[in-house]
């Protein structure tokens, strides 16, 4: 008897058929009682080469190793290395531009520049790099001054789109450049020196902080200080230090700041240099207060103080004071903060400037209130209604008011204090505002009378 299987009933079998029963078929042999020796036979013959034991392993258990996948490249090719001829740029980088193609390659590569940020503003990242990366490859025919301000433009707009790879390839492009500007360390250079590097250095270093590399900016200009310092530039050393302290500034990198300030501050002393030596107090006061060093801060806020006496940024002083007040009273020194905001309010007074003056009486209120001096506090707040009062400022005698009454409350004596919140909530109703706090007030303070 023979049977004939199409490819739909080997699939069944497949299914239910052990590897066993397959291997035992392919030999002729019957598995299962019932089955003609005929059948087997025919069975055998017709499918000895499809159920085959070696034929089925094959098929569910591969004998041979996968061939590995060839590994890609950790990073894609460099957009900006691409050698690809360029209709905008016939003759390629190495032909020098004519008087004609210069102009016209730049109105090119500005219309690119448009392009590119359209098709960035239509939520097309992909496009808009494309068309950059080709803005950037031809700038590099006007010359590394045009290149780098570009690398540093694009470099901006691709870290704050979250660009990583495009803020890479363009910071590798700056550094092949930085490597041309930089004097060779050796007498047979391997790369030419470019010419102008009075202006493309400091591009550079606008570009390394376009693209979030402090330390690479930093390379640049204290490469540039140096080369000041060995040609006895001292404005430029000036300015330049000055652009490494505010660098590090902005990366709060204090320490650093206040090394590069303290040696400004140095040299305008040694130089007679007034402007630069109060510009550096300035920083150096500031960077400690951003450190949370209040005390270190006094002491250069202490020397502006002096350097503004008797000249006309005295009105700057009340200000000061008030900020070396708060440096006291932030580093525990409760007697010389008292002393500096009565100071402050005294110096505010005689030039009329009420805001200083109220500050200053605020602040002093709240140190008294801080060390348990109630009756001090009481008569600072009362001082304070006045000062608020003649500078018309009616949030302030409210606030005001709001202080004496709890201080009356801390004292427990409660008819007071219900006098100062009614008071306080006149001036409330009028400005509408905090009206309900001063009623809820009176009545827990009446409360307390019964």
């Amino acid at each position: 008897m023979t049977l004939i299987f199409s490819r739909l009933s080997l699939s069944h079998w497949l299914g239910w058929m052990s590897l066993t029963t397959i291997a035992t078929l392919s030999l002729g042999v019957c598995p299962r009682a019932g089955l003609s020796a005929d059948f087997s036979a025919d069975f055998s013959a017709d499918f000895s080469v499809d159920f085959s034991v070696a034929a089925v392993s094959k098929q569910t258990t591969p004998t041979e190793a996968p061939k590995k996948q060839p590994q890609k490249d950790e990073f894609p090719p460099n957009p900006l290395e691409l050698t690809a001829p360029d209709p905008l740029l016939p003759g390629g980088l190495k032909t020098p531009l004519s008087a004609v193609d210069r102009p016209r390659l730049i109105a090119a590569l500005a219309d690119l520049n448009a392009q590119a940020s359209a098709k960035l503003k239509a939520g097309d990242p992909i496009a808009a790099f494309t068309l950059w990366n080709r803005e950037l490859r031809l700038r590099r025919a006007l010359g590394p001054l045009e290149e780098v301000t570009a690398l540093g433009r694009v470099g901006d707009i691709a870290w704050k789109q979250n660009q990583p790879n495009q803020v890479r390839v363009i910071t590798l492009r700056l550094q092949a450049i930085q490597a041309q500007v930089q004097p060779p360390a050796s007498p047979k250079p391997v790369t030419p020196v470019i010419a102008d590097r009075s202006q493309v250095l400091p591009a550079l270093g606008t570009a390394y902080q376009q693209v979030r590399s402090p330390g690479l900016a930093l390379s640049v200009y204290e490469g540039m200080v140096a080369e000041a310092r060995q040609r006895k530039d001292a404005s430029a050393e000036v300015s330049l230090l000055n652009t490494i302290g505010q660098l590090h500034l902005s990366w709060f990198d204090y320490p650093k700041a206040t090394a590069a300030y303290t040696e400004l501050l140095n040299l305008a002393k040694a130089r007679g240099d007034r402007p630069n030596e109060t510009a550096s107090l300035i920083q150096l006061a500031y960077a400690h207060e951003q450190a949370k060093q209040p005390r270190q801060a006094v002491i250069y806020q202490q020397q502006l103080v002096a350097s503004y006496l008797n000249s006309p940024q005295q009105i700057l002083i009340p200000a000061l004071k008030l900020r070396m007040a708060d440096n006291y009273a932030a580093s525990g020194q409760f007697a010389l903060a008292e002393q500096a905001y009565q100071e402050t309010f005294t110096l505010s007074q005689s030039l009329v400037q009420l805001a200083y003056a109220a500050e200053a009486l605020r602040k002093l209120g709240a140190l008294y209130r801080q060390n348990d001096r109630l009756d001090a506090a009481l008569k600072i707040y009362e001082h304070l209604v006045g000062v608020g009062q003649q500078s018309s400022d009616l949030y302030g005698v409210m606030d005001a008011y709001d202080q004496i009454g709890q201080i009356h409350l801390t004292r427990k004596a409660f008819a007071e204090a219900v006098t100062a919140f009614n008071q306080g909530l006149e001036l409330a109703k009028q400005i509408n505002h905090r009206a309900d706090y001063f009623t809820n007030q009176i009545q827990m303070a009446q409360k307390s009378l019964r």
